[in-house]
């Protein structure tokens, strides 16, 4: 094997440990706060429903998914999909998600322009991955004689981390929505407000972390490309 592939191999391990890291601290925060019970009583599916309706967006619905942390906003389907943990549970964290995917059904019904942009790529991120998937590790181990291929695949990864990156105001800007409208609305109270911000600032983190792995990894296959030329 290439020094580019050991170099590769060891940098993804580094990144992959501290993503593994920051999702384990968001599932402890979740798991902690989901401890916490709302003095409201209401329940995320309850929540997410008087989100949506006070921002007047009847053709979207609230169902329940499987998994854990599995909550989602589909914009083709119009539904905002919240694991069971979420949908029935009657915390601060079931709260804070909930809030936070109707969030982002309030940037559609609005037509958020970083909402709108990060799915135009959608496609081409899908033809990226792709490449990425397939490419990657032959282009590393293959450089010397077919160097074009590696430049392709730090195209496909141009294009991922662009997503990434994209990525981040839209979560920001949902996860902001979500806790003006609990404390506006008085869903969340005091310690319930904090705990849901900070429920929500983990989360954040995750997509801090994927952005920022991208971006390290692009700058990488970049160097490799420009320094053995």
């Amino acid at each position: 094997m290439g020094a580019g592939y050991m170099g590769y191999m060891i940098l993804t391990a580094i990144l992959s440990f501290v993503g593994m890291g920051i999702s384990s601290r968001l599932k402890s925060k979740f798991r902690k706060y989901a401890q916490v019970g709302l003095r409201s009583g209401q329940s995320g599916k309850e929540i997410a429903e008087a989100m949506l309706r006070h921002y007047n967006i009847p053709d979207v619905r609230v169902v329940e998914g499987k998994g854990f942390l599995s909550d989602h906003y589909n914009p083709m389907t119009k539904t905002v999909s919240l694991s069971p943990d979420v949908y029935q549970g009657r915390s601060v964290s079931a709260a804070a998600v909930a809030a936070h995917e109707c969030g982002h059904a309030v940037q559609h019904d609005t037509a958020y322009s970083m909402l709108q942009l990060r799915s135009a790529i959608v496609p081409a991120v899908k033809y990226a991955s792709m490449a990425q998937q397939y490419l990657l590790m032959f282009a590393l181990m293959m450089f010397s004689t077919i160097p074009q291929l590696l430049l392709v695949v730090i195209i496909a990864f141009a294009v991922t981390t662009l997503f990434s990156f994209i990525t981040l105001p839209v979560e920001f800007d949902a996860s902001k929505r979500a806790l003006a409208w609990l404390d506006e609305t008085g869903t969340v109270h005091g310690a319930e407000y904090d705990g849901a911000k900070d429920a929500l600032k983990w989360a954040a983190m995750t997509y801090v972390a994927a952005a920022l792995s991208s971006l390290v990894i692009l700058l990488f296959l970049i160097m490799r490309y420009v320094g053995r030329r």
